[in-house]
């Protein structure tokens, strides 16, 4: 017999732990993007979404303003973005919203003496927007009485832009509120998702209401630090403050207080389609 002769491959060998070990590190540098950066990424992405929603609250409340200083009834639709999308090709997670309005309940405001037409207190009504956020932390826009609100879970409220109240130091501290009370249509009154939606707004005639001496003002809303703040920042010193859990009032300090109540309903649908 004759001997055979065994040849170690040894190139082989080296080319095979070759191809492993650069299976290896492009796993390593994806997972390092997957961990590390990609969570930076979406959190940034989520932030700038937030920021987007600032903007287009800020719309919706010039919309509706402009409708009520034009009297028009004609409806304007403001687009609301209510998510953001994941990532292509990596593990992300995209975040939703939800948006929905929020009429006459057990927010509202009481004056003394009280108003002829709100007899038992002024509807405080919302259109309020809620973000679920998979990387940045989750927040709340709301539109109430014509100011933005906006709220971390577990944190104070702010009111990011003040409603439409000016004050008149004088003899007397004379207020005048512009006051939108919003009023939901059903089956149109909320939706929830990732992508955007329409806010329809439809003005419609109010009133106006005159409260000469009204010393004592109360404000029942689940945002107080937001309603303090912004009165403080326009009443000042001349009022007293009180603040609650779920109410703040104002009280004559040394001069009267007298509310011009100016109030207009907005007809709003949320969603696809209009309801006339």
């Amino acid at each position: 017999m004759k001997d055979k002769k065994f040849v170690q491959k040894d190139y082989a060998i080296a080319g095979v732990i070759e191809a492993l070990l650069l299976v290896a590190l492009v796993s390593i540098i994806i997972s390092t993007i997957q961990l590390v950066y990609i969570p930076e990424i979406m959190e940034e992405r989520e932030a700038e979404h937030m920021d987007e929603i600032s903007n287009q609250f800020s719309t919706l409340k010039s919309m509706i303003e402009l409708q009520a200083i034009t009297n028009s009834s004609a409806p304007i639709s403001t687009m609301i973005s209510l998510g953001s999308k994941e990532l292509p090709y990596f593990i992300t997670a995209r975040s939703y919203g939800e948006i929905s309005t929020i009429g006459e309940g057990e927010y509202k405001i009481d004056t003394l003496p009280a108003t002829p037409t709100f007899p038992s207190g002024i509807p405080l009504t919302s259109i309020r927007y809620e973000a679920y956020n998979s990387y940045f932390v989750d927040q709340i826009y709301v539109l109430e009485g014509g100011g933005i609100i906006v709220k971390q879970l577990n944190g104070e409220s702010v009111m990011r832009v003040d409603p439409s109240i000016y004050v008149k130091n004088g003899t007397d501290i004379d207020i005048q509120f512009d006051l939108p009370i919003i009023v939901g249509t059903p089956g149109k009154n909320l939706t929830y998702g990732p992508g955007k939606c329409f806010v329809r707004t439809n003005w419609s005639q109010g009133g106006t209401d005159y409260i000469p001496n009204s010393n004592n003002i109360n404000i029942s809303t689940q945002y107080t630090n937001a309603w303090n703040e912004s009165l403080y920042g326009m009443l000042g010193n001349n009022v007293n403050y009180e603040k609650g859990e779920s109410y703040v009032k104002i009280t004559k300090k040394v001069k009267d207080i007298n509310l011009n109540l100016k109030y207009y309903y907005v007809y709003v649908q949320i969603g696809h389609g209009w309801i006339k």
